[in-house]
Parts: structure tokens; C-alpha cells; sequence
């Protein structure tokens, strides 16, 4: 398979990316061999892309903007790959908001891929496979990697912890003045979006004066790494546009490009994503323990009983969960 990957035609490589893809979102045991396997004979082709994370609510424009800029960059030369993450139906257990459907004249170009993944219940909706995904990605070729949120509770933590840039859309009409500013995801944002800039352009303006505002108080007393007393260093931007119109994509692009540049001369491009390595390992040994932890004879020998004391209320949840661990350790 990674041979298709590799060196396959058009048609052969996306079949073969699907199928990793696929290969990687598998739970059963004999599949996470053959992804480990198959991960390994990829990262020497990896690394090479840039990873771009793009977050904001529900209806702010996120698909209408990520394939305006995907259309822009393919012209440019560039091959890009869109890596969407939607919440799960509770019931069946797939994407609800089907972005690959809204995104019609991206999906079908020969030199962009996109892959929407149900979140599966991973906390702040990142499916949790993302990173791997994006790796097959990178070792297909594909130079510019562009991670979608859902938007909503911790995710943007998450893609942030996972992309070379951060990028947050905003509406320019969020509600009250402090409600564009006050979350604290602020601090997470290498540059603020904000869309739909021809529907309400004065509104827009205020938006953009209050966000670069804000960004510069952040600055000055919140991230060390966005001093604006250093030049050299990133001070997040605010830049406004419209992705139905197509105005304004280049701007961004450009802003994009001298992230990138001011990153690798100061060494916090690799630094980054060698934290982001590590902590992409840690994420996956918590979460290995806590599967083996559920698949452990004890626990299963415990479980029905400490539940049974908690649902009655004769025993702490907390109580009950250090017992078990108290137990499986005991006993190991």
C-alpha cells in the first residue's frame, strides 16, 4: 500500500490513501499492526508540508474559505489536502455536517484530497487519528495540510497542538464587543480571520480594531512568544475578507507565508513540531492505558460491583475509580 502512496498514479494514490486512512480509524488489534507498519515505512517521506489549523463557530464560513483557498493554491502550484473533522451522530456514528459535500469544486480536483473523519466522541471533536492521517498525506505529496475543526469546546486546543499555524474565524458580527475577544482561545490564534467582511464591511472594521486590540494586550501580558517588542518574532494579525467573494485569499496566503518564514529563521518551526511529537506520544500512552486498563480481568471482575455501589450511592465515584486502581495495581 505505501508503494501506491509513494510513486501510484492519481487515481491509485487517492484509493491507497483512503484505504490508510481507513487501516488507521480501525480499533481492532490486527489493524493497528498493519498501521504501525505502515506508518513507519512513511515518516522517512514525511514532514515536508505545512500543517494549517483552521477553527471558528458553526457558521462562520470555515468550508465556503477552505475551498476558496484551496482553489487559490492549487493555482499557485500547491497540492492540498483537507483533513475535515465533524461531530458523530450518536446514532449511527458518522460525520453529521458533511463538509466534503459543501466543498464541490475542491473535492473533485485532481491535485486536492479530502478526508472527513467523525470526531467518534474524542474530547473537543478532533478524530483521533487526525495526526496519522496527516502524515499519509504528507508522504503522498501533498504540501499543504489543512486541518478543520468543528469549533467548539476544547478543538481548538487540540488542532493547535497539531498544525504549524493556528488560524481562527470570526464573524464580524459576534454580538457584544467583548464576546469576539473574550475567550481564551485568543491566546491560541497565529493569525484571526474574520468572513463574510462584505455583508457588513464598518462592522467588520470594528471587529478587526477590537480583535488587534485585544491580540496586543495578549501580547504584552500573556504569551511570551507573541512579545511585540521583538520583530522577529510572529505578533498575531487580524485580516479581514470574504471567502464567497474570493477577496482577500491572497492576503491571507501572504500573511501565511511570512508566519512561516519568521518561524524557520527563529528556530520555533522545528521546535514546535518536535513538542507536538512528544506530546502526540504521551496523548497515545494515555490513551493505550486506559484501554488495556478497561480490558483488564480485574477491572472487569470489579467493575459490575463498584458500579452497582456508586448508582446506589453508598460509594463515591472517585472512591470507587481509586479502589480499582488501587486493585490493578496491587495485583500486577
Amino acid at each position: 500500500m505505501h508503494e501506491a502512496i509513494l510513486q501510484g498514479t492519481p487515481p491509485q494514490q487517492r484509493r491507497a490513501i483512503a484505504k490508510a486512512i481507513t487501516l488507521l480509524e480501525s480499533t481492532r488489534a490486527d489493524h493497528r499492526l498493519q498501521a504501525d507498519e505502515l506508518l513507519t515505512a512513511l515518516l522517512p517521506h514525511t514532514g515536508k508540508s505545512f500543517r494549517l489549523g483552521i477553527s471558528g463557530v458553526p457558521g462562520v464560513g470555515k468550508s465556503t474559505f477552505i475551498e476558496a483557498l484551496g482553489l487559490y493554491l492549487i493555482a499557485q502550484g500547491h497540492r492540498v489536502a483537507v483533513l475535515t473533522i465533524d461531530p458523530s451522530s450518536t446514532v449511527s456514528g458518522g460525520s453529521i455536517l458533511g463538509d466534503k459535500t459543501r466543498m464541490e469544486r475542491l473535492s473533485v480536483h485532481e491535485h486536492a484530497y479530502i478526508r472527513p473523519s467523525p470526531s467518534s466522541g474524542t474530547l473537543g471533536g478532533v478524530a483521533e487519528k487526525t495526526r496519522e492521517a496527516m502524515l499519509v498525506c504528507e508522504a503522498a505529496g501533498y504540501d499543504v495540510v489543512i486541518v478543520e475543526t468543528v469549533g467548539v469546546g476544547q478543538s481548538e486546543t487540540a488542532v493547535a497542538n497539531m498544525t504549524d499555524m493556528f488560524v481562527l474565524m470570526q464573524l464580524p458580527n459576534a454580538g457584544d464587543d467583548l464576546q469576539a475577544i473574550k475567550k481564551g482561545v485568543m491566546e491560541l490564534a497565529d493569525l484571526v480571520v474574520i468572513n463574510k467582511a462584505d455583508i457588513d464591511p464598518n462592522a467588520a472594521t470594528r471587529a478587526r480594531a477590537q480583535i488587534t486590540s485585544s491580540l496586543r494586550l495578549l501580547g504584552l501580558h500573556g504569551n511570551p512568544q507573541h512579545m511585540h517588542h521583538d520583530e522577529k518574532i510572529w505578533h498575531p494579525q487580524v485580516i479581514q475578507l470574504s471567502a464567497l467573494q474570493g477577496q482577500g485569499v491572497d492576503t491571507f496566503w501572504a500573511a501565511v507565508l511570512q508566519f512561516r518564514s519568521l518561524q524557520l529563521d527563529s528556530g520555533r518551526f522545528g521546535a514546535r513540531r518536535q513538542q507536538q511529537s512528544l506530546a502526540w506520544m504521551w496523548e497515545r500512552i494515555d490513551a493505550g492505558l486506559k484501554q488495556a486498563f478497561r480490558e483488564h480481568p480485574q477491572v472487569n471482575q470489579l467493575l459490575p460491583q463498584f458500579t452497582k455501589q456508586v448508582l446506589e450511592g453508598r460509594m463515591a465515584a472517585s472512591t470507587a475509580a481509586r479502589n480499582m486502581l488501587l486493585a490493578q495495581v496491587n495485583r500486577a
